[in-house]
């Protein structure tokens, strides 16, 4: 039930995505308006990832869940009626986008009740690979019912979509964790995780670890995009087919996690998605200047994608593992607004070096700084003493 909720939501969600980029850019003829649409939908959430886990870790998860989703269907179908002035639209975007923050830690939490121990690792996997499936089919979806439908009628798909989500997850048992946690207010609760995650020094290296990647190579998206088209001079097609490899690697990764990972350390695991994915930004800009660096920047940022599977699931798993479950939404909702945040610092920090050198040159930083940032988290691993 959660596989297929999941689907369909992440199906929709990056399908209105597409669809209201589509009108901003079109209706403001502004970048700004653009970027101001991402960055409502993916940064301002962080900004509440400790309240979030905190709603996690007090309510039924499934309740929760279910009631994120309506959230979520309710904000989008207000877009779609009345597609307001940008300025509300960010406001509806962003709230739309704080319940998707709040479903995250919960839906990632209720994984060990809903599979065995030693189905934790396939369950992951599953999970990830289901919801990067449905990331990809959104942009093509969008390129078949926009002519169509139009943009209210893809907001209106993407709120059904949502509504049929929440439908399926009534199928879930109740699950409410585990561990009865202490009645306290929000605030102490967000701040009892946060306290959590600094404590525990295999959760926090765990944390660390994940940020400082991401802090380095969170810009590859962008370099890759001015490489395809600057640097390669390939078409719209070609430059959309290397942006895609990243998903045919992650595929791929996610389906033979979920059939071998559990053979598999997930400490060794976590290291080495570190260390592949930013290897595989490190080569793109390295045989950029090859005859055939199409398909090596193909080959590498499929093999990026592998490293980006690896880290998702071993990092999920490691958690679900170490973490009270009364605790376990606060530690991934902090984790992942964490993350969050270190992508929109990458973004700034990287665009400043795109722009004072070239993408080879910050595509080799990037890796390089993610492979220094991989080689630290495992002596930090191999170190620790909790």
């Amino acid at each position: 039930m959660l596989l297929g909720a999941r689907a369909i939501s992440y199906a929709g969600d990056t399908l209105s995505m597409v669809a209201l980029m589509l009108h901003v850019a079109t209706s403001t003829g502004q970048a700004l308006a653009v970027a101001a649409l991402l960055l409502a939908g993916d940064f301002v959430p962080s900004l509440v990832a400790p309240f979030a886990g905190a709603l996690a870790d007090r309510f039924d998860r499934r309740r929760l869940m279910i009631g994120c989703e309506l959230v979520q269907a309710l904000a989008v179908l207000v877009i779609a009626l009345s597609l307001p002035p940008v300025w509300l639209l960010l406001v509806l975007v962003a709230a739309r986008a704080v319940a998707g923050q709040v479903f995250q830690p919960a839906s990632r939490a209720a994984v060990p009740s809903l599979v065995p121990p030693e189905g934790l690792v396939a369950g992951n996997a599953r999970l990830g690979l289901v919801t990067n499936i449905a990331e990809l089919a959104g942009p093509l979806l969008a390129a078949a019912l926009l002519p169509g439908l139009g943009t209210r009628g893809v907001l209106a798909v993407d709120a059904a979509s949502f509504v049929v989500s929440a439908a399926l997850l009534t199928g879930l048992p109740h699950l409410a964790p585990v561990e009865k946690a202490e009645v306290e207010s929000l605030w102490k609760g967000a701040r009892t995780g946060l306290g959590y995650l600094a404590r525990h020094r295999t959760v926090r290296i765990i944390a660390l670890g994940f940020c400082a990647v991401v802090l380095c190579t969170g810009v590859d998206d962008v370099a890759l995009v001015v490489l395809a088209k600057e640097g390669l001079h390939t078409n719209d097609s070609v430059a959309a087919l290397l942006l895609g490899a990243v998903g045919f690697g992650l595929t791929a990764g996610y389906a033979l996690l979920s059939k071998a990972g559990n053979h598999l350390g997930m400490t060794v695991l976590l290291v080495a998605g570190f260390a592949v994915s930013s290897a595989g930004n490190l080569l793109t800009g390295a045989f950029a200047h090859v005859t055939w660096a199409v398909a090596a920047v193909f080959a590498m940022q499929a093999g990026r994608g592998l490293g980006i599977a690896a880290i998702d699931v071993a990092s999920n798993t490691l958690l679900q593992r170490l973490v009270p479950d009364a605790l376990l939404g606060r530690v991934f909702a902090n984790l992942y607004g964490a993350v969050g945040a270190s992508a929109a610092l990458s973004y700034v920090l990287g665009g400043l070096l795109l722009d004072a050198t070239d993408a080879p040159t910050t595509l080799i930083v990037a890796g390089a700084g993610g492979l220094l940032a991989a080689l630290v988290t495992a002596v930090a691993l191999a170190r620790r003493v909790d």
